[in-house]
């Protein structure tokens, strides 16, 4: 009788995952299709490497765990742009324009914060605006090394923080 209640209990936790990869999937496809910036692999990796993700149920759910992953790039970028700055190399050419990330960083957490809070009480305009906002950060950043010709020691990460936020707000643009 056990054997028969782990089994059942195995299926139903396997096609739950199967489910949650084709949602995965699928929506990635999507919202690849819809811009020609947006990168597939990158979404399907983050999002079924995400537990949250992984045990979607739909769309909604896409992005509330894809928006926590953009959370969580942006906090690390942000720790990663500090210690460069509190670091001992730092020539004058690129100390203002990490200073300037970082507040760029701090903007866009707060950000991706309201629309966390958004996707919750299902105020998706919101989301958009706000993710959009946040969006903003990883590009700006860039400028102002840009502006002062001075090498940005961050242009991979910002690539990806602007890749992990236009995920939730492709998704956020699917919804409707």
């Amino acid at each position: 009788m056990k054997f028969l209640l782990y089994l059942v209990t195995f299926f139903v936790l396997s096609n739950g995952l199967a489910n949650g990869q084709t949602l995965i999937r699928n929506s990635c496809k999507k919202a690849a299709a819809t811009s020609p910036k947006f990168k597939y692999n990158l979404c399907v990796t983050s999002l079924e490497t995400n537990p949250q993700a992984k045990t979607a149920k739909d769309l909604a759910g896409l992005v509330m765990a894809s928006t926590k992953n953009a959370v969580t790039k942006a906090t690390t970028l942000k720790g990663t742009v500090d210690k460069i700055i509190k670091g001992k190399k730092v020539n004058k050419m690129t100390a203002m324009p990490l200073r300037d990330c970082l507040q760029l960083y701090t903007d866009a957490i707060g950000s991706l914060n309201e629309a966390l809070a958004g996707v919750k009480s299902r105020n998706y305009p919101t989301v958009k605006t706000v993710l959009s906002a946040a969006m903003d950060a990883p590009s700006t950043c860039e400028t102002g090394f840009k502006e002062r010709k001075a090498p940005s020691p961050v242009t991979k990460e910002n690539d990806n923080l602007y890749q992990m936020i236009l995920i939730p707000l492709a998704f956020t643009n699917m919804l409707k």
